[in-house]
Order: structure tokens, then C-alpha cells, then sequence
């Protein structure tokens, strides 16, 4: 079953794309913006990240931390934060546990053709841990005012 707002959010543990440890336990009493988003380096991943960087003055402003994560490598996170200067931190989720328990990796088709993939959506976790929003229909280009909406 998919989570919902009011859904206590599931607490994860991953590894940054520095090779730390990062857990949502590590941001109790804070309020999270948690996206899933397929791959690092791909048009609408890329529009995602930058216009969330573009507009991270009012994350910061409004107490968010914004934390990305896909199945991507801490390697490839790396050099996709250098690349774009993002100032948020990616989680590589390799084994796509974190996926499992936010119910983000999916069957997608394309061309007629299915696949597992991840699922585009963004988590608004409040300082309880508890998911105050879920967006599943995500504007890469226009990402923070859906989040601030």
C-alpha cells in the first residue's frame, strides 16, 4: 500500500554521496523534503535538482532539509552535485531498500515494453516524522512550488 499523508514515514538508513551515513533519524524535530527522482544526469532529474538548488534560499528559510535519493551510485551522486552545484545532499539507494519502504519502486512501461523503475515522487515530512505531503504527479521545471504550495 502507498503512503499517505498522515502515514508515519518509514525510517530509512543509506549512504550520501560522500559515503556517510544518513538516516531520517538524523533530522528529528526538523521537517524533511524527501524526493525520489530515476537518475542522476538526465533531463528532467537534472530541471528536478536545479530548480530545487535554484530555489533553496526558501527551503532553508522555511526549515526544510531536502534530501534526494535514487538508485544511483555514491560515485555518479558526486559528480552530479559538482556538476550542477547542488547544496543538498543525495542518498544512493543501490539496493533499493529505501524505494521498497516508501513504495517508490514501481512497474513502469514504456514503448510498450515494463520495467521496475522509480516512481517520481516527492515526501513532505513534518518535525514528527509524520508525511504531511505527497506529490506523485511531479513539474520537474517547477518543483518548489509544488513543494510550497
Amino acid at each position: 500500500m502507498a503512503l499517505q499523508v498522515g502515514d508515519k514515514a518509514p525510517v530509512f538508513e543509506g549512504k550520501d554521496q560522500n559515503g556517510d551515513s544518513i538516516s531520517l533519524n538524523d533530522f528529528a524535530g526538523k521537517k524533511v523534503v524527501l524526493y525520489f527522482y530515476p537518475k542522476d544526469n538526465t533531463p528532467g532529474c537534472t530541471a528536478q535538482a536545479c530548480n530545487i538548488r535554484d530555489n533553496f534560499a526558501q527551503y532553508q528559510s522555511a526549515g526544510y532539509v531536502v534530501l534526494g535519493i535514487s538508485s544511483d551510485s555514491e560515485k555518479s551522486h558526486q559528480k552530479f552535485i559538482e556538476k550542477h552545484q547542488l547544496p543538498f545532499s543525495l542518498i544512493a539507494d543501490t539496493d533499493k531498500s529505501i524505494h521498497e519502504q516508501y513504495g517508490t519502486w514501481i512497474e513502469k512501461q514504456m514503448y510498450g515494453r515494463k520495467y521496475m523503475g522509480t516512481a517520481r515522487w516527492t515526501f513532505v515530512i513534518d518535525e514528527n516524522g509524520v508525511i504531511e505531503k505527497v506529490i506523485d504527479k511531479v513539474k520537474t521545471k517547477d518543483h518548489t512550488a509544488q513543494i510550497f504550495a
